[in-house]
Order: structure tokens, then sequence, then C-alpha cells
């Protein structure tokens, strides 16, 4: 370096000033904030779904059987109350229970029953999971129409009558009975809601179909429509694999709302990650091919 170089450098380089490092927010504020921004977006998609509400009730024939197929793992707690509740509803019902190889007792009080009038009991030698016990409920179903009903109360049976309306009243073939029609869903935990709204929403976009909720427990077919549909999926990818065939198919579907009451995995719930993942294949899967 030169002199002359040298000279040019000034004698003093002017202080930075000092600025403070920004404090971090706690945790629990960006939670809220977080949480406050997703209901937003929740409103948002609530009032893009709400259509008009559907046209009083008519009154539904006097020979109308429902299936009722009610697919049971672990549910001895439940299980009798469902039972009760499908039998009280105001129109002949066959009771179809699957027995999915229970362990804590459920068989030995279904055991308890067998013979009552107009209750079917299938007692399954392996679990399978909900899917494989539904394709046993659908075979050996000989109503008019064919209801979906778990063992565990978070749907209520009485909510059977409505989704069951539209397919009697020759409106439609399918009906799902919607937890988010109508109504903001029960369920407390934002992480189910948000994987539910992507699931359908992606089902739709493969389907065509316009559903709010995909992942429903009730859905009703009439009988021979659930019959034509070949069926493969053992665990809880039977939902958007059975959404999937119906739209390839081409047949009517519609939703009426269901209210829900949601329980915990202490409780004994089931689905899980796995589950979500298996949904998105099937998603895919069927959503392209047969």
């Amino acid at each position: 370096m030169t002199n002359a170089m040298l000279n040019d450098v000034p004698s003093s380089v002017p202080a930075i000033p000092f600025v403070p490092a920004l404090e971090r927010p706690p945790a629990s504020d960006v939670v809220s904030r977080v949480e406050k921004k997703l209901a937003e977006m929740e409103s948002l998609w609530d009032l893009m779904e709400i259509d008009d509400e559907p046209a009083n009730p008519f009154a539904l024939p006097d020979d109308l059987r429902v299936s009722v197929v009610i697919p049971v793992y672990n549910e001895k707690k439940t299980v009798f109350d469902v039972i009760a509740r499908v039998k009280a509803l105001p129109f002949e019902t066959e009771i179809i229970v699957v027995d999915d190889c229970s362990t804590d007792g459920t068989r030995g009080w279904l055991e308890t029953v067998r013979g009552a009038p107009g209750l079917k009991l299938i007692l399954k030698d392996q679990n399978e999971g909900k899917g494989a016990a539904l394709r046993s409920g659908f075979a050996a179903a000989t109503g008019h129409v064919v209801v979906v009903q778990d063992a565990d109360l978070e749907y209520d049976p009485r909510d059977i009558e409505t989704v069951i309306r539209p397919i009697v009243a020759g409106d439609a073939d399918v009906c799902y009975g919607s937890r988010y029609l109508y109504r903001r869903s029960n369920d407390r935990s934002f992480l189910h809601r948000l994987a539910n709204r992507v699931l359908t929403t992606a089902s739709n976009l493969f389907t065509g179909l316009r559903l709010t909720d995909m992942e429903t427990c009730h859905k009703a077919f009439r009988t021979n429509v659930i019959r034509e549909l070949r069926l493969k999926q053992n665990r809880f990818g039977f939902e958007p694999e059975v959404t999937a065939k119906i739209a390839r198919r081409k047949y009517r579907v519609t939703e009426t709302p269901s209210t829900y009451k949601p329980r915990g995995y202490a409780e004994g719930k089931k689905i899980g990650i796995r589950d979500a993942l298996n949904a998105v294949y099937c998603i895919m899967r069927y959503g392209m091919a047969d």
C-alpha cells in the first residue's frame, strides 16, 4: 500500500450506532396469533361452503326398511346405546353389527343380544379394519337404503333420518351427513379440522364433487349402489375410496347436516396420522383410476 493511499484513509471511522436486538415475543403470543389467523381462514371457508337450507322434509313411506351397518372394535361402553338409538328411529331398521375381533369384552356383550328382532350380528375372526367390516355389513344388507353408523356415539344415530331423506325422495343416490354443513363443527382440535378440510378439498379436486365433509361417518347409499362398488380398502381408506368410486360412476351425491360430538384418543379414538397419509394415497389412487 502506497503512502498516498494511506493518506486517503480518514483519521477516524464513524462509530456504527448500536441497535438493540429485537426481542422475541413470548411463544404463547405467537400461538395465539396463529390460531386467530387460522380461525379467520376457517370463517372464510364456512362462508364459501354454506348453501340454502333444505326444504321441509316429506313423510317417509310406511314400507321403508333401512339397513344400518355398525362396525365395532372395542366399544363395549357405547355400542348398546347406539343400537338402542337406531332401534328407536321412526322407521323399520335392519341393524347389522360387525364386530372386528374386539378384545375388551365387546364381543361377549354382543353375544347376549344375538337373535334379537331386527339385529344381525357378524363376529369376525380377525381384526382387519373399518373398511373390511363395512364390506361384510354391506353384503348382509337387505334394506332399501344402507347407512353407516359408528359405534362410539361421536355421531348421533338420530341424524340417520335426515341423511336418508334425499335418497328416499328420489333426489340422490348417495347422501353424506356433513359435520360442517350449516354449522361450525364441535371438534376443538384445529389439526383434526384442518386435516379434514385438506382431505375433503383434495378429494373434491379429483372427483369434481363439492362436498364439505368427505371423511364423515354418516354415509347413506341406495343398496344397489353400494353393492355395485368393488371396495378394497380395509381401514379408514374406505372414505376416500368410496367417494371416488361413486363420483366416477356419476351417481347423484348430496349432503345433509349431522351433529358431531368428538372424543379424544384417551377415550378410544382410533384414526391417526397413518390413516391421514393413506387417505392422501387413496384420493390420488382412486381419483385417477378405478
